[in-house]
């Protein structure tokens, strides 16, 4: 024996309500789509038909349109069967996506209406016919023998607790919102309440002061520049919207989407690339899917070509600007440098652009690094930010140039430019090269030094470093702090072998450290030029010599920006009150 499933109305509403719509503001954008379509049907019938929705708010909202209208068997196929859908082509309703195919468009008029009633009267002739239903799940249809005219009136009686969802003030600007490019003239209370054309259709080129009010009206800023864009296979146009200043990359990049001229949302995601993030769009399209709530886009392979065209469209645009205003694409790159940076990791045309506008950090100061090139030749870079903020002003006073390779993307495109212009174009540069190109010092300072050197070895043996004497420029520096990041690492190894309980894993750790070498990790270049270090060399007390090499190298590790060991605290706290006690005539 077989069964119908019964379908609770209430249960239906409600797991709209909290699961499915974000808002009951929805029903508003359900009967003008559902109006919309109606006019659209009838105009394949009568291309001459008006197309007009006329809305009244008071105790009941009532929405009127001139569309094609239902028979009476249309009536109980569309309105009354939940999911039914066999008659939607038939009508040549132009619906697409979960919402027009399913009928449950209707249902959310229950989210705000205890009641709906619907009056229509079918272009294809018949009478008039109302329907009427409640949230219970029940309805009545008669036939109307009033004169009735072409068309379809809804009217909705608030629920309890709803009443403010039908007002003037509240339905005026949803209606404004969601409907603001339909193809059709809205009226609510008698005034028209639409534009009923896209705003970048009549601009010219995309520089139409228009569109720059039109931006500032929807996103609040006033564009550095207005790109008109378009996706045939998505029956996609609009309009790109170049931010004027910069922003976070982890800002959300959100966009205005209409689907056939209805709103989807004003912050809808996922319609360009991550690194388009300084563009925001207002796009028109007939071929992208929604969502089944139709507040955002469906995630499949034609969102994704849309997403490829607009980034190439976008892309395409800046290469044009460098071409044609060459100042102005250097303004926007310092503005908008990570997105695109991020582009040029992989396009060469936009490689070429980064290199000759957009300012790196270097030795010379921010500059940008065809600049760069043409003063050094090769790009010598260092990857980590603070060990170029510690060579930086010692390679400068010796005439070298260094590029700060340590932020986001700037390692890979310095790569992609050896990849194209040869390896010899940009090359790493490690401390220990930099320490080669300093001078030695006089023979007769290094003797002293060196002597020093040997009576307060234990300062720098607690810290695993190696002392080194040169002379060099700038003469404020008294020590540099070189690092063997090889060395470092076997260091960091063999602690943690000490520290382990399972003699095992310390076995094996110990075997990763065995064949590495005997150089320390970390070496103290001594200044000679310096006025502290040249006393150093005059000292004649051990303990106040070991002191002062302790302190040269404490202040090193913050000069060279590296983390604080315990032994490193240590070190500075015992370094500094001994000086202190010294200083205050302690001894």
């Amino acid at each position: 024996m077989s069964h119908t499933f019964r379908v609770d109305l209430r249960g239906i509403i409600d797991l709209l309500s909290h699961h499915l719509y974000s808002s009951p503001r929805v029903y508003v954008r359900e009967l003008l789509q559902n109006a919309v379509d109606a006019i659209t049907a009838r105009r394949e019938l009568d291309p001459s038909c008006p197309a007009e929705v006329t809305i009244t708010c008071g105790p009941e909202l009532r929405i009127t349109d001139t569309g094609v209208g239902l028979t009476e068997d249309e009536v109980h196929e569309l309105l009354s069967t939940l999911g039914r859908t066999s008659k939607r082509d038939e009508l040549g309703f132009a619906r697409e996506g979960f919402l027009g195919q399913f009928g449950v468009g209707m249902l959310s008029c229950f989210l705000v209406a205890s009641s709906v009633t619907v009056i229509t009267r079918s272009a294809r002739g018949g009478p008039g016919v109302r329907w009427e239903a409640d949230s219970s799940g029940n309805y009545t249809v008669s036939v109307v023998d009033d004169e009735v005219p072409i068309g379809t009136t809804v009217v909705l009686a608030a629920s309890r607790g709803n009443e403010h969802w039908l007002e003037a003030d509240v339905v005026r600007p949803l209606v404004t919102d969601y409907g603001d490019l339909l193809p059709a003239v809205v009226t609510l209370d008698g005034v028209a309440v639409t534009r009923g054309e896209r705003p970048w259709d009549s601009a010219d080129d995309g520089e139409d002061a228009d569109l720059s009010a039109y931006c500032e009206q929807v996103f609040g800023f006033k564009p550095f520049e207005a790109i008109p864009i378009e996706v045939e296979a998505a029956g996609l146009t609009g309009v790109a919207f170049v931010l004027p200043e910069g922003v976070h990359p982890g800002t959300r990049q959100t966009h205005r989407v209409y689907l056939k001229r209805m709103l989807v949302g004003d912050n809808v995601e996922g319609l360009l690339p991550d690194w388009a993030y300084f563009v925001r769009c207002v796009v028109d399209a007939s071929a992208i899917r929604p969502t089944a709530s139709r507040e955002s886009l469906y995630q499949d392979e034609m969102l994704l070509a849309v997403r490829e065209e607009l980034g190439e469209q976008i892309r395409d645009w800046l290469i044009r600007l460098d071409a044609i205003e060459p100042r102005r694409a250097g303004e926007l790159l310092a503005a908008h440098h990570l997105g695109i940076k991020s582009l040029a990791r992989s396009d060469d045309e936009m490689l070429r652009l980064v290199e000759r506008w957009l300012p790196f950090e270097t030795t010379d100061g921010a500059v940008p690094l065809r600049q760069f090139r043409r003063k050094h030749g090769a790009i010598l870079y260092i990857p980590d930010v603070d060990e170029f903020h510690q060579l930086a002003p010692v390679a400068a006073a010796q005439g070298l140039g260094l590029v700060n390779a340590g932020y986001a993307y700037d390692l890979e495109l310095l790569n992609r430019l050896s990849a194209l212009d040869g390896p010899s174009i940009a090359r790493r540069v490690a401390p220990t090269e930099l320490l080669a190109a300093l001078a030695d010092p006089e023979p007769d300072i290094e003797t002293a030094l060196r002597l020093r050197l040997s009576e307060g070895a234990a300062a720098l043996d607690r810290h695993d470093c190696d002392a080194v004497i040169r002379d060099f420029d700038p003469v404020s520096l008294p020590a540099l702090l070189i690092s063997n990041a090889e060395q470092q690492r076997k260091l960091d190894t063999e602690q943690t072998a000490e520290e382990v309980s399972d003699p095992l894993w310390a076995e094996l750790l110990g075997q990763l450290t065995a064949d590495s070498g005997s150089a320390r990790p970390e070496q103290l270049v001594l200044n000679c030029r310096n006025p502290l270090v040249q006393r150093l060399a005059r000292l004649t007390d051990p303990a106040l010599v070991e002191l002062t090499l302790e302190s040269l190298y404490v202040h090193a590790v913050l000069q060279a920006r590296r983390a604080m060991r315990p032994k490193d605290t240590a070190a500075l706290n015992r370094s500094f009150l001994e000086l202190l006690d010294r200083a205050v005539g302690g001894r």
